[in-house]
């Protein structure tokens, strides 16, 4: 990354990081996808087993793999300050929490993974292949959380073109994997939902291998020779990692968190209506990649610039940044609102599911604002390093008024399962005024340091 001097740079420079940033982000975002769209083509069950195991694995993963996004701005910081022999400890001891954290996800789901699906209100069979789409899914965490710091390391330097092309190289194997798996094709067993989380195991481990030989083996990541020395534990180094990368971690979990019970509560309705969230929730997800990379775009080069010590370029790319992600959201938005039951019509055949999709979608389209304010933020949040006020933030306007609020709604209005959507917009429109707030007290304050 270079210093930029005007508004047209600052614009250049950010949209050079954010473009790959964003396919990347499709692109994973897509494994995802195509999981529920084949899984439901398969059938509705096993769109709702996939659904339920999805709920129980991307809070975990979304918050635990958060942690790991520390490693953006701690390298940002470090190059800005021309500390660049510094970086290679720090990837490396990213490394080595990814893998005792992904080990520690494999050991705990195992003893729990059973009791929490016999606790919930489901048909026996979307009970087997949520299980079992979580088991099969297992056999990827300790490549996929490795991936995210290697990405982390990746794009701090504001490469991120090459995050861009290992997803698109994985993606069409990811496509072929679940059709193989999925519908049994080529002699090979249908596993229905199942086979879309062999798939994505397969898929993660091909990502992490390739994100290794590119940093050993081509410039610039040759230089900082990553791998190319051995490093023991430094118990400081995963201090300021989990420090930093912690609060990062729970913000991001008890956002995704929300979603995900949400979904668990859609339990006690039909299978319908499980498939039918699911489906809306999915494609509302797909919106969100948006502001989510530009929130990523933002920690790189506010990071950057704060590391630097300009503070007035960090505050031009921070509003320069919120200002693109409510634009875009908004024009996606209206899009979304004409356009339902085409959208709702890729997910299922199922007449009656489209049709509560349909509905779903609505209340998607209301809540598309707010996320891309509060989303872009937090990203802006991690770049100043600002993230223990930012958790408390996003636990209150999430849980103590959205996730409850939803919960009111839907047992004691006529809103019923739509009632949750109404408490999951009320939720994140808070986060995205409180953070908004507590981002301009930081920013008055690095004005006067």
């Amino acid at each position: 990354m270079d210093q930029t001097y005007t508004i047209r740079g600052k614009i250049k420079q950010l949209s050079i990081i954010l473009i790959p940033i964003l396919v990347t982000q499709l692109g994973l975002f897509a494994m995802n996808f195509f999981d529920t769209i084949m899984s439901g083509q398969f059938s509705t069950t096993d769109l709702a087993g996939v659904a339920i195991g999805s709920s129980l694995w991307l809070p975990v993963f979304t918050g635990l793999s958060g942690i790991l996004l520390s490693i953006t701005p701690i390298v940002a910081q470090l190059v800005g300050a021309k500390k660049e022999k510094d970086v290679p400890l720090s990837v490396i001891q990213g490394v080595y929490v990814a893998i005792i954290m992904a080990l520690a996800i494999v050991i705990i789901g195992s003893l729990i993974l059973s009791p929490i699906l016999n606790a919930m209100n489901i048909d026996p069979e979307v009970r087997r292949i949520a299980k079992y789409y979580l088991i099969a899914l297992s056999f990827g965490i300790v490549p996929l959380f490795i991936y995210n710091v290697l990405r982390s390391f990746i794009d701090a330097l504001g490469l991120t073109r090459v995050s861009m092309f290992i997803t698109l190289m994985s993606l069409p194997l990811n496509v072929l994997f679940n059709y193989l798996l999925i519908f049994g094709k080529l002699g090979l067993p249908a596993l229905g939902g199942v086979g879309a989380g062999v798939a994505s195991a397969i898929t993660y481990w091909l990502i992490a291998i390739i994100s290794i030989v590119i940093i050993h083996r081509n410039r610039p990541f040759k230089s900082y020779q990553i791998f190319s020395k051995w490093y023991g534990v430094s118990f400081a180094k995963w201090k300021e990692i989990l420090i930093i990368g912690i609060p990062i971690g729970f913000s991001i979990f008890f956002e995704t968190s929300i979603f995900s019970a949400v979904t668990l509560l859609m339990s006690n309705y039909s299978t319908e209506v499980i498939a039918a969230h699911q489906a809306a929730i999915n494609f509302s997800s797909f919106l969100y990649m948006i502001p989510l990379s530009i929130a990523m775009a933002l920690t790189i080069v506010v990071g950057f610039e704060v590391g630097a010590g300009r503070m007035r370029d960090a505050k031009q790319y921070s509003w320069m940044g919120v200002g693109i992600a409510a634009s875009i959201s908004s024009l996606l938005g209206i899009i979304v609102f004409f356009f339902r039951e085409p959208i709702a019509s890729i997910y299922v055949n199922d007449p009656a599911v489209v049709d509560l999709t349909v509905q779903f979608l609505f209340f998607a389209v209301l809540f598309q604002l707010s996320d891309a304010i509060q989303a872009p933020v937090q990203g802006i949040l991690r770049g100043y390093k600002d993230v223990n006020i930012t958790l408390i933030m996003t636990m209150i306007s999430y849980w103590v008024i959205g996730l409850p609020s939803g919960y009111l709604l839907a047992n004691w209005t006529s809103l019923e399962y739509f009632g949750y959507w109404v408490g999951l917009i009320a939720g994140l429109t808070a986060g995205a005024v409180t953070l908004s707030i507590r981002l301009i007290k930081i920013q008055k304050k690095k004005e006067t340091v």
